[in-house]
């Protein structure tokens, strides 16, 4: 049976790659093929239909999303019962189910689309769809989901209804975010749920990610108060794939990483063939040290998406989870001292479209990798390339970078004016649910105050604002924002070394080993701080263990050369302590 030709009413216009377009080095080959493989029809879909704006679902062309699909293995095991007559039906909507709970938005949407070509009844396969819509942040096609849904709610179980009502609720919660009330009604709903039906361990787990601060929670953003919620889940259903993965969130949201860690490893045993359950492990095997680890889990990760965009002819660029796993990828190898596998795979990132305020926020981490390594007029380009983003924050982070890079080449009248411009674009910021909030963006703009502070030699007032910094970004949870912080640490104790704050770059220091001792990098940063004050022996030691951690490190690496010679084991000249050595 065919599905009605025009399901959901439209959403908005899928982007063009070049409304994002940033001068970029060649890609490897497999990344070019991949990006252009769809993008050519998104991009004529953007360009030359004057319908284009109804032809896509948040960022995705609707197309893409009612693609016929068949079942698959290894999306993880899952069996919520619907009221159908079609097996086909039941088990495609437990197929988008399991997707969903994995943020897979476009094979949830085609999995619960060809669910309802079965059986255009299936009343849950629309609240599947709403939280799809959800998820890529299409708040009207959302709604219209779940109308659809409840005006099917006749024909179906108690229970099912019982889940309609539930989205509305939540719904009515998420397009309200500061209302307390709301949200408070929307746990309670389920709260009553459950009381009338403690077995299902979809309930569970939608209660736990009820506990996150916003209603449009989704496991993300839980935390200690979300863990027996999925516990109970895996009580009811042991090796619930969703309830491991939710579990790995909350556990690395309160510093529970061997919890976390034993999580991602199930979660990636589970759902083998998802991307996001292989990079979920590399989490964690990245936060106790594990780096190598890591590092596989995120290429196994890179390889089965590019195996999916070339099967399924899709560009990578309306996948949200492509550019995130590329992140990680290289910031694991910018960790291993691998400074141009880490530059490769930022590049490849850094070609595909921002189609959220996120994903061009995270954009920063570019600058940051190329004032590291001193490449200043790199950065600064890049600084203010991003200053000309879509968004806000994006603007003001790119003003910070630029503003570092102008200090870094003694041009501080210019970062102050880079300064200013960044205080600014924050201004426009809030702190609710919606978009990046004021608080992320805040420590960015206080570092380069604080730096503009140590340069001017006011160096009380530095330390007080840049110790404050490094405090407020190691709170920020969440695998990006752990090994984002580790090199922010990083820079604050090479501006503080370069202003001449030795105090300061020993705090850092300590920072960094408390943050991650597996670093070589912490210990690279240690041993300057020895050496200036005279304790060889400390020193000798701890350029001693960076060299051994950098052991696969780029040959040339700046800081691997200079730890050698300082640690007396090569007979290459030393660095000076505040230049641009990592």
């Amino acid at each position: 049976m065919q599905a009605p030709a025009c399901v959901i009413a439209c959403g908005r216009l899928v982007e063009s790659p070049e409304e994002d377009a940033m001068t970029l080095a060649p890609l490897r080959p497999a990344a070019l093929a991949a990006l252009a493989l769809g993008l050519s029809g998104a991009t004529v879909l953007a360009q030359d239909d004057p319908h284009a704006a109804c032809a896509a679902m948040g960022w995705v062309p609707r197309e893409v999303l009612q693609r016929p699909v068949g079942l698959r293995d290894g999306a993880g095991a899952l069996h919520d019962p619907v009221t159908t007559r079609s097996r086909e039906a039941q088990a495609l909507y437990d197929q988008g189910v399991a997707y969903l709970h994995s943020y897979v938005w476009i094979e949830a949407a085609r999995s619960f689309n060809e669910a309802l070509r079965h059986d255009p009844d299936l009343a849950l396969a629309y609240i599947g769809l709403s939280r799809v819509y959800s998820g890529l942040e299409d708040p009207a096609d959302a709604r219209a989901a779940a109308r659809r849904a409840e005006a099917l709610a006749a024909g179906v179980s108690a229970r099912e209804r019982r889940r309609i009502g539930l989205r509305a609720k939540q719904l009515d919660a998420m397009d309200d975010p500061p209302d307390a009330e709301k949200h408070a009604a929307y746990k309670k709903a389920i709260d009553d749920a459950l009381a009338a039906d403690g077995s299902d361990p979809e309930l569970w787990l939608l209660r736990g990610n009820a506990e996150e601060r916003w209603a449009s929670g989704r496991g993300q953003r839980g935390e200690a108060a979300s863990v027996p919620f999925y516990e109970r889940a895996l009580a009811l259903v042991p090796d619930h794939f969703a309830a491991h993965h939710y579990l790995v969130h909350s556990c690395e949201n309160v510093g529970r990483i061997d919890d976390a860690l034993r999580h991602g490893e199930a979660y990636a045993r589970l759902a083998p063939a998802v991307p996001h359950a292989r990079h979920m492990y590399g989490h964690d095997l990245r936060r106790v040290g594990r780096v190598e680890d890591a590092i596989a889990e995120f290429r196994r990760a890179y390889d089965l998406e590019m195996a999916y965009y070339a099967a399924e002819k899709l560009p990578a660029a309306i996948d949200w989870h492509h550019p995130h796993n590329l992140d990680l990828l290289a910031g694991c190898h910018q960790h291993q001292g691998q400074m141009k596998t880490a530059e490769a795979y930022m590049r490849e990132s850094l070609a595909i479209p921002a189609v959220t305020d996120g994903r061009e926020f995270n954009k920063k981490e570019w600058g940051v990798f190329l004032l590291a390594l001193g490449r200043t007029d790199e950065a600064l380009a890049a600084g203010r390339e991003l200053a000309g983003g879509r968004w806000p924050a994006t603007r003001a982070v790119g003003h910070v970078l630029a503003g570092h890079a102008l200090v870094a080449t003694g041009q501080t009248a210019g970062a102050r004016e880079e300064l200013d411009a960044a205080e600014r674009e924050s201004q426009q910021l809030g702190s609710g649910a919606a978009g990046i909030s004021r608080s992320s963006v805040d420590p960015y703009v206080d570092g380069l105050r604080g730096e503009l502070l140590l340069r001017e030699g006011r160096r009380a007032e530095a330390e007080e604002l840049l110790k404050d910094v490094e405090r407020r970004i190691r709170a920020v949870p969440g695998p990006d924002a752990w090994t984002e912080a580790l090199y922010r640490l990083e820079a604050v104790a090479r501006a503080a070394r370069a202003a001449g704050d030795w105090d300061l770059a020993a705090y850092t220091a300590g920072q960094m080993r408390d943050h991650d001792p597996a670093y070589a990098g912490t210990h690279y940063a240690a041993g300057l701080v020895a050496e200036h004050r005279g304790d060889a022996a400390g020193a000798a030691h701890e350029f001693a263990a960076a060299v051994a951690l950098w052991k696969d490190a780029d040959p040339d690496l700046p800081a691997l050369r200079d730890a050698r010679a300082r640690a007396g084991q090569s007979g290459v000249p030393a660095r000076p302590t505040g230049g641009s050595a990592r």
